[in-house]
């Protein structure tokens, strides 16, 4: 276990992207405020410049998830800093080498007890929406209407998805889907034949995948090989009308081509996930009719939250009392 000095000369924590305002009811945060000022951020940090005003006289910042990046560039600019907490366990847009440079204790937390699937029963709920026009429906009952100008949805049972990747979240959709009466298609990179039959779906090219699907759903981690994984040519082998469901991360899309062919109404996006989040006011998304759009709720349950933060609150007192916790460290 690391040891360090206890700390006590200190000016606070900052609890950053509370976009939903439930960080404070997630977990007791009074023993933590005790001994020290917490102050959290609901809004979006605009950009590295914003962040580093904001940020600078703290020195512990806890994350949540990726929604700041924490590049060398802005750990460099942060000179109080001396602990940043993730949560989950991995986060690809925090330099950690950057953090050790510096001395800075960075430490991580699971998910909730679960809670690990949320994001493919998020995915599951996109693929209902769109497929029966949900939002479109809802909008009209809001402003008094009631069918007019719905158009027709379609049976599920019996219609095929396909899934690009099948780790923990995609077996799960597969699951879901199998239970709807739907058949499963499965790709990645690495997978096999052997790995999908396992999993009782079936085996599928890239290219038959796209073709052959009336949805497809996307459950892929971000990284340099996967970035823009679907483009253009992707996205125009997809059947005319197909639903696309994104719950992973938006860059895996080239969001400009599936804007486009989305406006034209050949194919229907179904989203958790954008290139830029939060998304801007006047992104053309926005404006597409056939899309169904969340907020990046996939991972975003009582669950995951209440883990996150209790442990998190954890890993900064730990850290106080000079024996941390939870450490993220850098691959060697």
């Amino acid at each position: 276990m690391t040891k360090i000095a206890v700390i006590d000369d200190w000016q606070g924590v900052a609890v950053i992207d509370d976009w939903q305002g439930v960080a404070r009811g997630s977990t007791d945060w009074s023993v933590l405020e005790a001994r020290a000022e917490v102050t959290f951020f609901d809004d979006a940090l605009a950009d590295e410049d914003d962040a580093a005003g904001r940020l600078a006289d703290f020195d512990v910042i806890m994350t949540m998830r990726e929604r700041t990046p924490f590049p060398a560039s802005l750990i460099a600019r942060l000179p109080k800093l001396r602990m940043l907490s993730i949560t989950g366990s991995r986060n690809p847009s925090i330099d950690l080498r950057a953090l050790e440079a510096r001395g800075i204790v960075a430490t991580k937390t699971s998910f909730g007890e679960g809670a690990d699937t949320a994001a493919a029963e998020l995915a599951l709920g996109l693929m209902l929406a769109a497929a029966r026009h949900m939002p479109a429906g809802d909008a009209n009952m809001r402003k008094g209407g009631f069918q007019g100008g719905i158009p027709l949805g379609f049976v599920l049972r019996g219609r095929t998805i396909g899934l690009i990747g099948l780790g923990k979240l995609g077996t799960a959709m597969a699951t879901y889907c199998k239970a709807l009466g739907m058949r499963v298609l499965a790709w990645s990179p690495n997978l096999t034949e052997e790995r999908a039959q396992s999993a009782g779906v079936e085996f599928a090219a890239k290219d038959d995948l796209l073709a052959g699907s009336d949805v497809v759903s996307i459950h892929m981690v971000l990284a340099p090989s996967t970035r823009g994984m679907i483009g253009r040519r992707e996205l125009e082998r997809m059947k005319p009308g197909a639903i696309l469901v994104n719950t992973s991360r938006g860059p895996l899309i080239d969001e400009a081509a599936m804007v486009e062919l989305a406006a034209a109404g050949k194919i229907v996006p179904a989203l958790d996930v954008y290139d830029r989040e939060p998304l801007p006011a006047d992104h053309p998304l926005r404006h597409v009719q056939n899309a169904v759009l969340l907020p990046h709720l996939g991972f975003c349950v009582r669950e995951n939250f209440s883990a996150f933060y209790q442990q998190s609150v954890e890993n900064v007192l730990a850290f106080l009392d000079g024996a941390p916790i939870r450490l993220l460290e850098a691959d060697k």
